[in-house]
């Protein structure tokens, strides 16, 4: 695997001419990831579901990355009617190099649910990105096979479902504790997302899945951004602050996920401490990575179910390179 030293997150490989989708743009990791591809040259399309927290993050931005390359797409992930109109939006872009699934609630009350009734932790992190994911992955293969590159996909986790293994069988079960919940939502996450690599490298789609953690990203060590990080925005304490990192570090593993040149379609990005860190290259859980039986199968058709439309892998059509 590679040491941290090989991978300079203040320096990115030029992203000039490539066009990166961002959800959850607007605050903590988002955002600064969409600052960090804006630095790097990127047209980067910012979707949120607030316009007005739109305008705020595209004019922090643009204060940091004079004649930054940005648009917007209004999305609500608690709505998959918004995801749908969103999915649309995206798919009319000239190009989309990479796709970053990083929005969703942090609503923890058990009984919350979304517009169409889901559990609001599996519905917005994990099933709204599914939908959105079935309505641009045709962009993204296209894109990957016009230009003979892979384009990217790139999905957030957390380092919790290393942590604590939670059953995912029953995918709409909503477990009793929060942080129980939001574990199983990102742990259906990642099991989606490393099934996602293997239909992509059946089919020869041009089009790389790749999973990131952040860490631990909290406001104590954040760059200030005016409507961002300041004092206009709520301060969240955090007890592991002395050995955590700023979410615009947090933001580094999902970065080089989506513009490493050597990034590969199935590989997982993550700090090098447990914590905080450089990104680098780490093996998978086995229990999402290669689940045992039909594991894989049975929670993508139930999530499928529950976005009510398929995820259909496009078949490639031309000579474009798979990600391998």
């Amino acid at each position: 695997m590679p040491s941290p030293t090989t991978w300079d997150p203040a320096h990115l490989p030029d992203q000039t001419g490539r066009t990166h989708v961002v959800t959850g743009a607007t605050a903590g990791i988002g955002y600064f990831a969409a600052e960090q591809l804006a630095a790097a040259g990127a047209h980067v399309v910012l979707a949120s579901r607030s316009a007005a927290k739109l305008a705020t993050a595209v004019a922090a931005i643009e204060r940091e990355v004079p004649g930054a390359r940005l648009d917007t797409v209004v999305i609500d992930l608690a709505s998959l009617a918004s995801v749908a109109g969103a999915a649309t939006r995206i798919s009319a872009l000239p190009r989309v190099d990479g796709l970053l699934l990083n929005g969703g609630t942090m609503d923890m009350k058990r009984r919350a649910r979304t517009a169409d009734g889901l559990p609001m932790l599996l519905g917005t992190h994990t099933v709204a990105s599914a939908a959105l994911l079935a309505g641009v992955l045709p962009a993204l293969a296209a894109t990957g096979e016009r230009l003979g590159v892979p384009s990217r996909v790139v999905h957030t986790s957390t380092g919790f479902v290393t942590q604590f293994p939670t059953a995912v069988d029953d995918v709409a079960r909503v477990p009793f504790a929060g942080v129980v919940a939001y574990t199983k939502a990102k742990t259906v996450t990642e099991v989606l997302a490393f099934e996602l690599a293997r239909r992509l490298e059946a089919a020869g789609t041009p089009v790389a899945s790749l999973v990131t953690r952040p860490g631990v990203g909290v406001d104590a060590r954040t760059p200030r951004r005016a409507g961002i990080r300041d004092a206009t925005t709520t301060y969240r304490p955090n007890p592991y602050t002395p050995w955590a990192q700023g979410k615009d570090a947090a933001a580094w593993s999902a970065v080089r996920a989506l513009t490493d040149p050597e990034a590969r379609n199935g590989q997982y990005y993550a700090p090098a401490g447990r914590l905080r860190g450089a990104p680098v290259l780490v093996e998978p859980t086995a229990r999402t990575a290669t689940p045992e039986g039909d594991l894989a199968a049975r929670v993508w058709a139930q999530v499928e179910d529950l976005a009510g439309l398929p995820l259909t892998v496009p078949a490639r059509t031309g000579e474009a390179a798979a990600g391998r």
